[in-house]
């Protein structure tokens, strides 16, 4: 599982961001799993100011690239980080 942190300041509803990008829906601070074509199953939960994500990876490959930036669009929406400033925070740890 790993922890993205959301941006201060930055206060997204979730709930309604989940539902937009992958069509679940559920409490994430209760904690929610679902499932993704391309990316497997996911487990989401907020706790503060963190978003905890698992990801268990699909058994077959998904060639459509799609996918990725659908959820690099969602991360964004989510912590309010980009790309470059979640890889620069991965890498302090």
């Amino acid at each position: 599982m790993r922890e993205y942190k959301i941006k201060r300041g930055h206060n997204p509803d979730l709930d309604a961001l989940v539902t937009k990008y992958f069509g679940a829906k559920g409490d994430i601070g209760k904690g929610m799993q679902f499932s993704v074509e391309g990316i497997g199953a996911i487990t989401l939960k907020q706790e503060k100011s963190s978003l905890f994500i698992g990801i268990v990876p699909p058994k077959t490959v998904c060639g459509d690239y799609s996918v990725i930036k659908k959820w690099n669009d969602f991360l964004f929406d989510a912590t309010g980080k980009d790309t470059k400033e979640r890889k620069k925070e991965f890498g302090k740890i």
